[in-house]
């Protein structure tokens, strides 16, 4: 599987409808769930928390939790639902993750995870991955990034996904942890200079082409995060720039072969907000972004949202640039 480019998990972000969504721009790209807690897959619902579209693929599944006994069994769940990697979330820094003791937190604990990892491994063929931050608090030098990474590779763990930035367990909000403490890229390519072996995934801060192309060239991949969610259509630019694709969908393409879905979920009972919510970045940047934005706002994103306006949407998508001009909004 190729991890050269991947979709951060996020929060509230990267459920089955922006993958889908995602997928229709980006057929190389790795995507991955929002972090899903194992012990939320050993009581509740499996179906509801795992299922997803087979066309959604490759997708990996990003498990939170600190017992090696759940995460195993929820990473043998994780496979027979079909997912193509399991990661864990040692990223994190939410006080409320902190308290249920998975996240960022964890790091704390090289031991644990240790042992949570060598469970994970024997219970499932599927490779088994980590995300983490350098450090944590007042902890952020590499000798202790070093070992931490060392202990983590005994269980034959090879992947490792590193945010560039430390956590600041319950000092920050998470918002402020993804912006406040300072990039240190470097870091992450010593890890890879000094583990040739393991593949060294870089995270933090990415938001153009050409700053992927450079982190390919000391790294071995490079994960995104909230540049995709804002600006989704950045997926083009990679798949022709780091993948030499040139069979890229239209803005309006992508609509038009989204609706189809839209009209299948709908009938499950999904709310038409749930989906059309995450293609309100779609024309970042291009004329008539603004007037998607209002439109998809005042008429798609709403808990009550008419369905049938669904029908209308290209309408819309075409009339976007003119629209913009006239300063029209419906």
């Amino acid at each position: 599987m190729d991890r050269k480019v991947c979709v951060a998990p996020m929060m509230d972000c990267t459920d089955r409808h922006e993958r889908f969504f995602l997928r229709l721009i980006s057929k190389n790209v790795l995507l991955y769930t929002e972090m899903i807690v194992s012990e939320a897959i050993d009581r509740g619902d499996k179906k509801k928390l795992l299922s997803f579209n087979i066309r959604e693929k490759p997708v990996a599944l990003q498990l939170g939790g600190s017992s090696p006994k759940l995460l195993a069994n929820a990473s043998r769940i994780g496979e027979d639902f079909g997912y193509d990697e399991i990661n864990l979330n040692l990223g994190c820094p939410s006080k409320k993750v902190q308290k249920n003791k998975f996240g960022a937190c964890l790091i704390k604990e090289p031991i644990l995870v240790a042992e949570c990892l060598s469970e994970m491994c024997a219970k499932t063929k599927l490779p088994v991955t980590v995300k983490t931050r350098i450090g944590y608090d007042d902890v952020e030098d590499y000798e202790s990034l070093f070992n931490f990474i060392k202990t983590l590779k005994s269980t034959g763990v090879k992947t490792f996904i590193i945010h560039s930035r430390k956590a600041m367990l319950g000092k920050f909000t998470p918002k402020q942890n993804l912006n406040i403490p300072p990039l240190k890229y470097e870091m992450v390519y010593k890890l890879k200079k000094d583990f040739k072996d393991l593949e060294i995934i870089i995270n933090g801060g990415i938001s153009s082409t050409d700053q992927i192309k450079n982190h390919l060239n000391k790294v071995d991949g490079v994960m995104l995060g909230r540049t995709v969610y804002h600006s989704p259509y950045i997926l083009a630019d990679i798949e022709k720039e780091i993948f030499d694709n040139d069979k890229i969908s239209s803005r309006q393409e992508i609509i038009e072969n989204l609706i189809p879905y839209v009209k299948n979920e709908i009938k499950k009972g999904t709310r038409l907000n749930q989906i059309m919510r995450h293609t309100i970045g779609l024309f970042h940047g291009q004329t008539g972004s603004n007037f998607w934005k209002r439109y998809l706002s005042k008429n798609m994103c709403v808990r009550d949202a008419d369905v049938k306006k669904i029908d209308h949407i290209m309408d819309k998508v075409k009339l976007a640039p003119q629209a913009h001009l006239e300063g029209q909004i419906d």
